[in-house]
């Protein structure tokens, strides 16, 4: 049965069970502060559990992307070492909402994996938690006792907290689970040892198949367990071992999941899979890791410096330097596998075929460019071993090994094998030091102290009301109490609201709450998952007042400009420049919008001045808004409404749009009533921020009637210093002519004052020992005159050692020279020596053990210098 048929048959099953099929939510989570990715099915059913929202169904399935290269669900390190873990997976499952419960769970799992799938009953193994002192949690008799009615009781196994009791991470919610495990051996190892003794084991070929948890539990963040209003079951099988399974192979790289791509990558490097360890390594990492980075991307996330782009920039880097060091690739190639993948996952995933030109981009451009910086690290590795030789030191510093990790993105054991090549070793102790050193500045960095829900109102759903209004009567459900750095922050849940949360590039509403007198300013509002959060510095006194809840009118209506622009902006990109452009990121606040599309080139003036034309045209044309809420997602989809690659839509969602012929738009956020509120679009920059993804920022309304006033005012002040000449350009292009012809008679002068003094040092060489010295202080117009005539000397003075102290504009410089064949006979190495030498001047550099230069911030050391260069030599 081949992995198309696998998932489909699950899906079915559970169709026919009463179950909703739902589609994936994205791999990247953007409402759930506790969450950088989704990890688990259940993740986008988390406000269902919590009893925030009401679910539109009670059963559900579906197949979820889930990554775990963060957090407590973390992976990484294993991929690729064996043949089971992952980075990006899918997860199978099957939901009840305050449904069905334990027994049915176990009875449809049992039914699925021995009668649809035929798997061999003798070969299945079941545990059930078996109880936890500390959270005074007795063993699981309900699930244990359904589970003696369909298996054998010697093949039911207890276990720990730590294996059979699911969370999804330190808070939320939580419960008893029961695992199902296959033994993939072969017969004769099985009638040898029986595979009840090797369950959660980490035998690679007895391994657990499916997870039933039955959620009954909120762990609130003090740890304490909670009961939850309603009892859930969430479950999640692995994809890929259920195809292992199910195929009868003894690794998931051995499913039809993962052979096109190997086999491609084979070819590619000219290896058979199976003949080398470590080229198989490589492989399965490249592999698996492909898989992460796309669907990462089509869903949004870009690799980046920071978060959850760093994260994905991480593990493709990961990918390549398995390809360069063992698949010898030093060009862009996992790119190249994106194609298999759209084939692959074209019915399941569609967004990653309508989005595969796009992807592959990225992924090629972000594979060049670490290309380069790899070979700039190896590089940097050569320079230090070479210099180590000459001064014979044998253990390369943890402190360098790190920042070849760090910098270059070389692992520790990349660095510890090119050092063995070169007679050396690694201070790993000094790089463990280092890394933990960055650990704790991450923990302090991110540090947060998340209390718990104190509840002042039921409630459930709230209601938000900002679309019409920006005042309500509210009341507080609950509150919690934030700590971050030291300082209090809160966190309160209203029944009903017209502030807008942080949502879809949309910064969230300011304002405050009122009752009997009191003021409470409201600082903030953000999303987590669908829940709206009000952000105070302050708790009200009477918290179970009934609050006037009211925005700040003037923040709102100018966001409001700029998110409407941004939706004009987007369709008149799309007419300049083509229907590829995407919106890939924005912010959108009261000052500036910021616009991210896909776009692999830097746009033209002319093309700016058309797409600002184009939106101005639509501004002044006052079109009023055109709402539609609560629209089914399909019949939106008919409409033509452009969605965003990585948002997650429900069943219904909200249309906007200004002009039906001009652009239709899935959108949550707050807009203006008409077009003309916006008043003036005007661009103040575009560039470039990832590969394939441009830029724009932009001001609508009074900040661009500010802008546009002062580049006039500008202007007026520029024709006042030149006199009001009747054409200003080229005024100031005669002054820019007049200004490089005086430049280059100044260099011209330079480089005939640099002449002479190198025939005055000429002079000055004297002969010590068979060597050429000289040692002296000059005075230098520029940094780069000192570097010239440095070489200049060198190629002119044999057997030379020189030291040139210089006051150049006020600050002392150092440049130091050795001649090769000193380097090798007298053991004289230049950057020792400046280092050296810097010590003098408060300052530091380096260079090459013929080269090296250095600068400082003590003018009085320079006599110090020439002095310790004399006792050098």
């Amino acid at each position: 049965m081949d992995s198309r048929s696998i998932r489909k048959k699950f899906l079915e099953f559970f169709k026919e069970k009463g179950h909703q099929i739902v589609p994936s939510a994205p791999m990247v989570n953007k409402n759930d502060p506790t969450l950088m990715f989704t990890n688990a099915g259940m993740n986008q059913f988390k406000d269902y559990f919590l009893g925030n929202k009401k679910p539109a169904y009670l059963r559900a399935t579906d197949t979820q992307k889930c990554l775990r290269v963060s957090g407590k669900h973390n992976d990484l390190e294993e991929v690729g070492l064996d043949t089971y873990h992952h980075t990006m997976f899918e997860m199978l499952g099957n939901w009840s909402f305050g449904d069905y419960f334990k027994e049915e769970a176990i009875a449809w799992s049992w039914e699925l994996l021995t009668e649809v799938y035929k798997l061999p009953k003798e070969r299945l193994y079941v545990t059930v938690f078996g109880g936890d002192e500390g959270d005074q949690l007795d063993i699981d008799h309900d699930a244990y006792d359904y589970w003696t009615k369909i298996i054998d009781k010697d093949r039911i196994l207890y276990g720990s907290k730590k294996d059979n009791f699911w969370e999804m991470g330190d808070t939320g919610p939580c419960g008893p689970c029961s695992e199902i495990h296959i033994d993939l051996r072969p017969q004769e190892e099985i009638d040898n040892e029986p595979g009840k003794d090797l369950v959660n084991e980490d035998h690679p070929l007895v391994v657990e198949i499916w997870n039933l948890v039955f959620i009954e539990f909120n762990r609130q963040a003090s740890g304490e367990l909670v009961s939850l209003p309603a009892k859930h079951i969430d479950t999640g099988m692995g994809f890929e071992r259920l195809c292992m399974a199910i195929q009868n192979k003894t690794s998931n790289y051995d499913t039809d999941v993962f052979t096109p791509l190997i086999e491609f990558l084979c070819k590619k490097a000219g290896i058979t899979y199976g003949e080398n360890k470590a080229n198989d390594i490589a492989v399965r990492v490249i592999s698996d890791h492909v898989r992460a980075i796309s669907f990462a991307v089509a869903d949004g996330q870009l690799p980046s410096n920071t978060g959850a782009g760093y994260v994905i920039r991480r593990i493709l880097r990961r990918a390549v330097r398995y390809g360069y060091t063992f698949l010898k690739q030093d060009a862009p190639f996992i790119y190249e596998l994106v194609a298999i993948l759209v084939e692959q996952f074209h019915d399941v995933f569609p967004e990653l075929k309508a989005q595969e030109d796009f992807v592959a981009k990225v992924i090629e451009q972000e594979e060049a460019s670490f290309l380069r910086t790899l070979e700039n690290g190896l590089k940097k590795l050569d320079a230090v071993t070479e210099q180590m030789k000459t001064e014979g030191s044998q253990v390369i510093e943890g402190k360098l090994a790190f920042e070849l990790y760090d910098t270059y993105g070389f692992p520790l054991d990349l660095t510890s094998l090119i050092a063995r090549e070169n007679g050396f070793t690694v201070d790993e102790e000094g790089f463990s030091a280092e890394m933990q050193v960055q650990k704790s500045r991450s923990k302090a960095d991110a540090a947060k102290e998340t209390g718990d829900w104190n509840v002042v109102n039921t409630g459930e759903d709230v209601e938000f009301v900002g679309y019409d209004y920006l005042e309500s009567k509210s009341r507080i459900l609950r509150y919690r109490t934030i700590k971050q750095k030291g300082k209090s922050i809160y966190q309160l849940v209203l029944d009903k609201t017209p502030f807008y949360a942080e949502s879809g590039g949309q910064v969230g509403d300011r304002g405050y709450l009122e009752a009997n007198g009191e003021k409470v300013h409201v600082i903030d509002t953000k999303k987590e998952n669908d829940l709206i959060i009000h952000i105070t510095d302050r708790l009200p006194e009477d918290m179970e007042a009934e609050f006037d809840a009211i925005v700040n009118v003037q923040k709102r209506s100018l966001t409001m400009n700029n998110h409407s622009a941004t939706h004009l902006l987007h369709a008149a990109l799309r007419q300049v420049l083509g229907n590829h452009v995407e919106q890939r990121g924005s912010l959108v606040n009261a000052d500036v919008l910021r616009f991210d599309f896909s776009h692999f080139q830097k746009m033209t003036p002319e093309e700016i001045k058309e797409v600002e034309k184009i939106v101005n045209r639509k501004i002044r044309q006052n079109i009023p808004l055109l709402e539609r809420r609560n629209v089914p997602i399909e019949e939106a989809k008919s409409m033509g409404a452009m969605a965003l690659f990585g948002e997650k839509y429900g069943d219904f969602v909200r249309v906007i749009t200004f002009d039906e012929n001009y652009s239709v738009e899935l959108c949550g956020g707050t807009h203006v009533k008409s077009t003309g509120q916006i008043g003036l679009l005007k661009i103040v920059s575009e560039g470039s921020v990832a590969a394939g993804v441009r830029r724009i920022e932009a001001i609508t309304a009074d900040a661009a009637e500010e802008y546009v006033n002062n580049q006039l005012e500008l202007i007026e002040e520029v024709k006042e210093l030149l006199k009001n000449p009747k054409d200003v350009k080229a005024a100031v292009n005669a002054l820019v002519e007049q200004r490089n012809k005086l430049e280059k008679e100044i260099e011209a002068l330079h480089a005939g004052e640099t002449q002479k003094l190198k025939q005055e040092l000429i002079g000055k060489v004297k002969s010590e020992n068979g060597i050429q010295v000289l040692i002296e202080k000059v005075s230098l117009p520029a940094g780069d005159a000192l570097k010239t005539l440095s070489f200049e000397l060198k190629n002119e003075v044999e057997n030379l050692f020189m030291v040139l102290a210089a006051d150049i504009e006020g600050k002392p410089q150092i440049s130091v020279v050795v001649a090769d064949n000193l380097i090798k006979e007298k053991g004289l190495n230049a950057g020792s020596i400046v280092r050296e030498l810097a010590k003098e001047i408060k300052g530091g550099g380096g260079g090459q053990p013929f080269f090296a230069t250095a600068g400082g911030k003590d003018l009085s050391g320079i006599d110090n210098v020439l002095e310790k260069a004399r006792e050098i030599i």
